[in-house]
């Protein structure tokens, strides 16, 4: 079953391969999706500041400057930090989608690949960025410290935002609704990445680092459960 994606959902697709920029596009703009597209790093940048597109696809070799050099730029700039990254891949080594799940993307894809699988991660993708704006505008949820607006999709620690990916807002919101419970990093990839749980399980274990970086001393309350999982602990961490 598909779902028509929402009107304001953008997507710029980035790639220096002519007939994969093309073959993107076609099966995006085919599935109701408003596309924008760029050749290069440059130009990526510029038009995720222009435009503000909803989610990038995202191909790592790129002339000049590669697109790992982009989403670190990205994530470092207030303005695009929020924008949800789907990386394109020919590399399939393990370090590589380490990297780029490490300094931010959302998702990766690697090279060939289904135009029908992209679509669907995209609008997996999509999904969880707008998870938030259905609830209650003061549906809070309160974990020590930590505040999620559900109805605003924000985080905020003591009165301070923390800029969060799209899926580290729905882990972070995963693990908040089910505190005290371990959460199985399988069960986390299905509930999250909307995955079958025989996807590589260190896609949750690089975003839960990113997550508690993010969430400074917060970020002790997630606490890792060897074998098995996360739990989200209620109680705040003590002081040292």
């Amino acid at each position: 079953m598909t779902t028509t994606p929402a009107a304001a959902d953008r997507v710029l697709v980035v790639d220096d391969e002519a007939d994969i920029l093309a073959l993107v596009t076609y099966h995006l703009a085919k599935s109701g999706y408003r596309v924008s597209t760029a050749a290069t790093g440059p130009e990526a940048l510029r038009a995720a500041r222009d435009e503000h597109p909803a989610l990038i696809v995202l191909d790592l070799m790129l002339p000049g400057m590669s697109g790992f050099e982009v989403l670190e730029q990205l994530r470092a700039d207030a303005a695009t930090s929020g924008i949800a990254v789907l990386m394109l891949t020919a590399r399939r080594d393990e370090p590589d989608r380490i990297r780029g799940l490490s300094i931010g993307a959302d998702d990766y894809l690697t090279k060939p690949f289904s135009p029908q699988e992209l679509v669907l991660r995209v609008g997996a993708i999509l999904r969880r960025t707008a998870a938030g704006a259905a609830a209650s505008p003061s549906d809070q949820l309160v974990v020590g410290p930590i505040r999620i607006d559900r109805g605003a999709h924000r985080v905020s620690i003591e009165g301070h935002d923390v800029e969060l990916t799209p899926t580290e807002y729905k882990l972070l919101l995963t693990l908040a609704e089910r505190r005290g419970r371990v959460q199985a990093r399988a069960h986390l990839l299905e509930t999250v990445w909307e995955a079958a749980p025989d996807i590589q399980t260190r896609t949750v274990d690089m975003h839960v680092q990113r997550l508690r970086a993010k969430l400074g001393p917060a970020g002790e309350l997630i606490e890792t459960v060897r074998g098995f999982g996360y739990r989200l602990r209620a109680a705040q961490p003590r002081s040292a």
